[in-house]
Order: structure tokens, then sequence, then C-alpha cells
């Protein structure tokens, strides 16, 4: 670990000693007295070939989970396993610089990590961020009336097995690169802004899942129009063609007691809804008078994409209604 960072460029930020050198046991903090926390981890193991891309999508994945509380990242850890016959230090070191320089982009300090043999290489942060506890985002909160926006496009999982399997292209992965590695700083401001009741981010579970687990927290019912549904170009092709993870499956399996699709939405078409997303965007249950200002604020950010997509209801928590 000590060689890795040692080819690691430290950023600087105002929270952290920097006279702590490499070989001490920790980093070393001084947070303002008052300042509320929120401290998150993930990981993820590659889905793209290039050292660097791999370690900015896994960093902006797990920065995502400080912005769907409402903070702002602030310090990370890395963590790492690689199989050491396989990983050399020169390519860990490429991951973790790419995971750097992500962090640097949100304003966040990687201040060391910890690595680990492993049979699978997998990377990510330990991230600790600063929020404010009386407008931190959760999950309880969402009320009947309010719109659901969604920040990012899905089928980032769709298109990943696409890749892998030769039908897509580097021309369009690179838009789903793209797509990964785009942070929800500006989603969240946008959430904050619009007066945001509830959110949560979507990644592994799927929007799918993801709702489920809002409204189930927030004891509300959902709607959601498949047709406003951000989605990235052909994905409802792909996934017709097969080309669906099976986390993506089974994230469909889990959900399904609670799900309630109009007659022609298609077993694709719902595949789609719940396919595993790596830096997946920002799911917002927002006033409906919030709703269009949101979208439009990150319109003209570049943030394309955004949407709303459906209302939270009174009725069973967790359930969902998908119409055409």
């Amino acid at each position: 670990m000590v060689e890795v960072l040692g080819k690691v460029a430290a950023f600087p930020h105002p929270w952290v000693r920097q006279d702590v050198g490499p070989m001490e046991d920790g980093a070393l903090l001084s947070p303002p007295a008052d300042q509320g926390l929120v401290f998150t981890v993930d990981f993820i193991t590659p889905i793209v070939d290039d050292a660097e891309t791999f370690g900015a999508i896994a960093a902006a994945n797990a920065l995502s989970d400080v912005y769907a509380m409402g903070g702002e990242p602030q310090v990370a850890l890395a963590t790492c396993g690689f199989p050491e016959d396989r990983i050399g230090t020169d390519l860990l070191a490429r991951i973790f610089q790419g995971g750097r320089d992500k962090a640097a982009e949100a304003g966040c300090a990687v201040v060391g990590g910890h690595t680990v043999v492993d049979p699978e290489l997998k990377y990510g942060l330990c991230v600790i961020g600063k929020v404010d506890p009386e407008r931190a985002l959760r999950q309880i909160g969402a009320r009947a009336g309010d719109r659901l926006v969604l920040t990012k496009p899905l089928g980032s999982g769709i298109s990943a097995q696409a890749f892998r399997k030769g039908r897509i292209g580097d021309t369009e992965m690179a838009g789903v690169i793209a797509l990964m590695t785009a942070l929800n700083r500006e989603a969240k401001d946008a959430a904050l802004a619009a007066g945001a009741s509830a959110a949560t981010d979507v990644t592994g579970f799927g929007l799918l899942g993801h709702l489920h687990h809002l409204l189930k927290a927030s004891g509300m019912s959902a709607t959601l129009s498949a047709r406003d549904v951000p989605r990235l170009d052909a994905i409802d092709d792909l996934a017709a063609g097969g080309f669906v993870p099976g986390g993506s499956k089974r994230n469909l399996e889990y959900v399904s007691s609670h799900l309630h699709c109009d007659g022609q939405i298609a077993e694709s078409e719902r595949l789609v809804l719940a396919d595993a997303q790596t830096s997946g965007g920002l799911l917002v249950a927002v006033p409906p008078e919030g709703a269009r200002s949101m979208v439009e604020r990150l319109d003209a950010a570049g943030a394309t994409g955004a949407a709303v997509i459906g209302e939270i209801e009174d009725g069973p928590a967790g359930e969902i209604r998908v119409a055409r």
C-alpha cells in the first residue's frame, strides 16, 4: 500500500493534517466542532478494462451515497482487493490515481486506505461527507403527491453486458462510461433547492428495487410512467435481445411481489427498470412545484437525462404500479 500511495499525488484538504506520513496508522482529521457527518463505503469489481477509468467509476459510485443523503464528500479511505499474481503495483497505482482524481473533482481527499490479496480485483472508497442534519436527505419522508425525479438514464448494467459480449462497441460504451463517471453533485444541489422530501441513489438494486426501499421506508406506494423513464439509446432492444446481467434478473424477481404492471409493459422493459446500475443517478421525491424546476436546473447544468417519472401515492408501503 505504501508503494502504491507513493505513486499517487496527494490532494490537500483543510480537515487533514498534512504532516502525517503514509506509514502512520491513520489520518488525522479536524472537522469543525458542530459539523454533521455522513459516513459510507462502497466498492465494485471492474466493468471496464482501463485501470484509471475503473478507479474513477468506483469512486463516483462510492461518492454517490453521500450525495444521496444531501452531503458533500470530504475525505475518503481507499479499499482494494487484488490478485497479486496478476496485478502489479503500477496497475494498482493507476486504479488509485483514477479514484483519487475523481474524488478530487468532488473536493474529497483520499487520505489512505487498505489492500488485501483477493482472487478477484475490487476497489472502492470509504467516504466521510459533511451534511446539515436539518437538511439531510433520507429514504424516509416521501409524501403523497410528491413527484419522482430520476437524474440519470438507466441501462449501464445491460450496456456493460452487451459490451462484454461484443454486441456494442467502444463508441457506444464511451457514452455509458461518461454517465458512470459523472458525479451526482449537481443532482444533489438541485434536489435540495427543489425541497426534496426523500432521496436515494439507483445502483445495485435497480430503479425498481431502490424505489421499493424508499417507499417501504416512507410508508407509501407509487405509480411510474414507463414512457417517461430515461434510458440509454437502444437499451430496450438490448434487453429484448437477452443482454441482461444476472443481477438485474434477480432484482426483478426480488421486487416482483410488490410490482403491478399494466399488460402492455413487456418483460424486457421490466428488466430495464430493474437493471443493476453502477454509479446511477439520484431518485428523488420532490413536491410538485419543485419537480419541473429541478429537471430544468439539471438540463441547464448539462446533466442531461433527468426526468419526472412518477408520483408518490397513499397505499400499501412499498407497492409499485408501472403504467405506460
